[in-house]
């Protein structure tokens, strides 16, 4: 069937292709009585708009491309809300992905995301995400690349995080104020800066309070609430528990959280718990779980203003741009011994 131009919008208004153009797209030196006569018209004959020869006249398609790690994660939905609220506010749209924690199905995205010409691409990196080579067609064709959470220290890189390093300090040193002195680090693949950082300020935390770091007490897991349940299992049959665990996300700390309790164990008089992340699930759990709350939100709507106002020429993106959000702990039931 063939398609319907402006050329036969106009014939059945008999106006100039010229004024269904610029009705179509809103210009001002068309009246708004024409203007919904154009669109009324265009409805009813099926018209669509040419996106790509739009895009091919522009240059420019007002799409952003969106890699996440996963989309069942609370944080990344809240941080896909506010990349969509600025994007739709200001005329783009998003194509969003997810690498489902791999470098492989992280690298076919780029791929994908690059021949679909996206304007910019925004990316929170995959768990086992090591070489930066699959971004190098966006950084040679001059396409901002914006790192969130998730981020590379590479050179042509801008990034959005928290000081996850400061957090878990500032958390693992309230579990110790607590009398907290075996406390296990449950956490990531270290790859990955927030993991890592994670890792670091915890460690700071027990070095500046003379506890030396138990390897036994340090285990890297993908952060689910199953692997809670299996840190559950082993910690029932280690002889020398610990009495604090600081744990790298909410959902897995939940997860041994319940499963210690199913069992017998007192939290926190026996083991007290903090997560990270201030999900949802910190507040079903009882006790109420201490976490971390930093605004997902915020850092969404953050990253799509920097992309879209460097997009626009209004304010570029720069290497020196490291965007540090604020964070904070939040003190619940689940640490508090005394």
């Amino acid at each position: 069937m063939k398609e319907v131009t402006i050329y036969d919008i106009a014939s059945e208004l008999k106006v100039s292709p010229a004024t269904v153009s610029r009705g179509l797209k809103n210009h001002p030196s068309i009246s708004e009585k024409m203007k919904k006569k154009i669109r009324q018209k265009a409805e009813e004959m099926g018209y669509r708009t040419n996106t790509f020869a739009s895009n091919l006249r522009t240059k420019r398609t007002s799409t952003l491309g969106v890699i996440v790690p996963r989309l069942d994660s609370n944080f990344m939905s809240t941080v896909l809300a506010g990349i969509e609220k600025i994007a739709s506010e200001n005329g783009y749209n998003l194509i969003i992905t997810q690498s489902f924690e791999s470098a492989k199905k992280e690298k076919t995205n780029a791929l994908t995301l690059y021949n679909s010409r996206v304007d910019g691409l925004i990316v929170s990196l995959a768990s086992d995400t090591v070489s930066m080579d699959h971004f190098s067609p966006f950084f040679r064709k001059k396409i901002p690349l914006l790192f969130f959470d998730r981020v590379s220290d590479c050179m042509d890189c801008v990034n959005v995080v928290i000081d996850n390093l400061q957090m878990a300090y500032e958390t693992t040193n309230h579990m110790i104020g607590q009398r907290c002195k075996r406390i296990m680090h449950i956490g990531g693949n270290r790859n990955r800066n927030v993991y890592a950082d994670r890792f670091n300020g915890y460690k700071m935390a027990l070095s500046e309070n003379n506890i030396p770091v138990d390897p036994e007490l340090i285990i890297e897991t993908d952060l689910s609430i199953e692997s809670g349940i299996e840190v559950a299992k082993k910690i029932l049959k280690m002889k020398n528990k610990p009495d604090g665990l600081f744990v790298a996300n909410d959902a897995c700390a939940a997860g041994c959280m319940k499963h210690l309790k199913m069992n017998g164990v007192k939290i926190p008089e026996q083991i007290a718990f903090a997560g990270f992340n201030n999900d949802p699930i910190s507040q079903l759990v009882e006790p109420n779980l201490t976490t971390v709350n930093y605004q997902g939100y915020e850092m969404g709507e953050l990253v799509s203003k920097l992309m879209i106002n460097h997009l626009n020429g209004n304010s570029p993106l720069t290497i020196t741009n490291k965007v540090v959000l604020r964070a904070e702990l939040i003190v619940r039931g689940s640490t508090l011994k005394k």
